[in-house]
């Protein structure tokens, strides 16, 4: 982040805090700010040297956080605002959208069918990320009457876009607000909230802009991609294509040395039950737009295990998926046990750590089955993150041999070809020999970096 670029940005909305001394004194108080006391030789200040002297006195490591309070009050301009977000947006990881992109997709979308639906909320969108001007103090009496000066954009909006559809091309539009030339966050920020259920309230007419919006973003390969719900709503994020885009889970089987005992209950609803539920759990709520967190996964437990708190879900839950590890691998142990003793605290909002997952599924046995049974029908461990499904797997020695311990050609080729399965089925596998983690302190070392090196490969971190 450029400290001296927000610094800047801050000093003006800083600077003008408070417009009496009491006013000064709450306002300080209030965003946690320190007034350094009163030099000697000094007999009292003056309103413009106490803030001089509260601006000075702060450190750099303080300015984030006081401009999260200031963006979260809602006292800035629409100017101050933007340029603050835009400073603090820098580092979050963010697909680009090249200008002719941009340019496409207004000449191609039909502002009448959004704005039709809810002015009002496509108004309120437009005001929370562009600046739209200052707002008028006799608007209301005078209709947003330019007559006392030029037109604010707010007003220009309403001249060329409401009262008159057509005025405007959707180029001239998007000039205007300067979406042409905005930083890629808020660009995409823009895009997801035109078809946003927050602005457009029919679905139909979010997926019909979803679709003109993709048509010219799948040349980049970029996509607003599903994501989620909100309130019944489909949910859309601009996100870059995977080589092959990966569909919500729908069901996640794991934690079971057993086989998953299901049947199909109605087929017309895909609804399964599983007969065995002792032994297997099955997570068969949606994925969070963010993917599977421990957080999740523990309110999801405490949602079936109604009357533990939450101290008591977190022990319980970590001792369930303990036990379904096998119980001659010590490496699979130390993995689970591990991945969780390293990260501590901060393991509660990074993506869980799933054992023993289900990847497919036979009533026949691979002997029934013969030449088309499924190969690799089960997972050592499963991270879900936003846009990868992360496996990781510890090879023993039945990955490379035969029952009387020898190598045998046959059974490495077998997990050979399930591992390309798997990766030309967008999942990411990481494989770890078993004997790199038989000893514990040693796997410790091993896996401290790893984990250090994936997340940051995968930019994932407790606050993402």
């Amino acid at each position: 982040m450029d400290l001296s670029a927000l610094r800047a940005a801050l000093e003006m909305p800083v600077m003008a805090l408070g417009d009496t001394h009491k006013t000064m004194t709450q306002e300080y108080q209030r965003l946690g700010l320190i007034e350094p006391p009163l030099q000697p030789m000094e007999e009292g200040r003056s309103k413009a040297q106490r803030a001089e002297a509260v601006w000075k006195s702060l450190g750099d490591d303080e300015l984030e956080h006081l401009a999260a309070q200031l963006l979260a009050d809602g006292t800035l301009t629409a100017a101050q605002r933007n340029e603050i977000e835009d400073i603090l947006w820098i580092d979050v990881p963010t697909v680009g959208i090249p200008k002719r992109v941009r340019r496409e997709i207004a000449a191609d979308l039909v502002f009448e069918d959004l704005t039709a639906v809810a002015r009002d909320r496509f108004d309120a969108m437009l005001e929370r990320l562009w600046d739209l001007g200052p707002a008028e103090l006799f608007g209301g009496i005078f209709g947003d009457s330019p007559r006392f000066g030029a037109p604010t954009l707010r007003q220009q909006i309403l001249q060329h876009v409401h009262r008159n559809p057509g005025d405007w091309t959707g180029e001239e539009f998007f000039d205007k607000l300067g979406a042409i030339d905005a930083p890629d966050r808020r660009f995409n920020l823009f895009l997801e909230a035109l078809v946003s259920h927050h602005v457009v309230p029919k679905e139909p007419l979010q997926r019909a802009t979803v679709e003109v919006i993709n048509r010219h973003l799948r040349g980049e390969r970029l996509m607003l991609r599903e994501i989620g719900s909100e309130d019944g709503y489909p949910v859309f994020e601009v996100v870059a294509m995977a080589d092959r885009p990966l569909s919500k889970p729908k069901n996640i089987i794991f934690a079971s040395r057993a086989k998953p005992d299901l049947r199909l209950v109605n087929a017309l609803d895909n609804h399964l039950e599983l007969m065995n539920e002792d032994e297997v759990l099955v997570y068969d709520e949606p994925i969070p737009r963010h993917g599977l967190r421990w957080s999740d996964l523990q309110s999801w437990w405490q949602r079936n295990h109604p009357g533990q708190d939450n101290d008591q879900a977190k022990r319980q839950l970590y001792n369930r998926l303990l036990r379904c590890l096998p119980e001659n691998s010590p490496p699979q142990e130390n993995l689970f046990k591990l991945y969780y003793e390293i990260h501590r605290e901060s393991a509660y909002n990074l993506p869980a750590l799933l054992p023993e997952i289900w990847l497919y599924w036979d009533p026949k046995t691979a002997k029934q089955r013969g030449s088309d049974a499924l190969l690799k029908f089960r997972m050592d461990f499963l991270l879900l993150l936003p846009d990868h499904r992360i496996v990781l797997e510890v090879d023993g020695a039945n990955h490379y041999a035969d029952s009387a311990g020898k190598p045998d050609p046959q059974e490495y080729a077998k997990n050979a070809k399930a591992d390309r399965i798997m990766k030309l089925s967008s999942y990411d596998v990481f494989r770890f020999g078993g004997a790199e983690l038989c000893e514990f302190d040693r796997a410790k070392i091993e896996l401290t970096t790893f984990f250090r090196e994936l997340f940051a490969k995968y930019e994932i971190s407790p606050e993402s």
